[in-house]
């Protein structure tokens, strides 16, 4: 479980990470921000998952058959 930011990270949040645009259907990586505190639970940490929605600021994330609301700078878009 991530604990601390590594030396390489720590410093500012990079914007395009805070507004980056993802659409419907992208998979994602969910991956803690430690910067931020994260509104989900720690067990889904690293798992993957297909963007459903968005509400408000967040994105509607699918992780196996539950949802899950997760801010974008928490998400990283895999390659397909």
């Amino acid at each position: 479980m991530i604990k601390r930011k590594r030396i390489r990270e720590k410093g500012k949040l990079m914007l395009s990470r805070r507004f980056q645009n993802l659409s419907e259907g992208d998979r994602v990586a969910v991956v803690r921000n430690l910067g931020f505190p994260a509104a989900f639970p720690r067990r889904i940490q690293g798992s993957t998952g297909i963007i459903v929605g968005r509400r408000g600021k967040a994105f509607v994330v699918k992780i196996g058959n539950k949802l899950f609301l997760i801010q974008p700078l928490h998400l990283k878009k895999l390659k397909t």
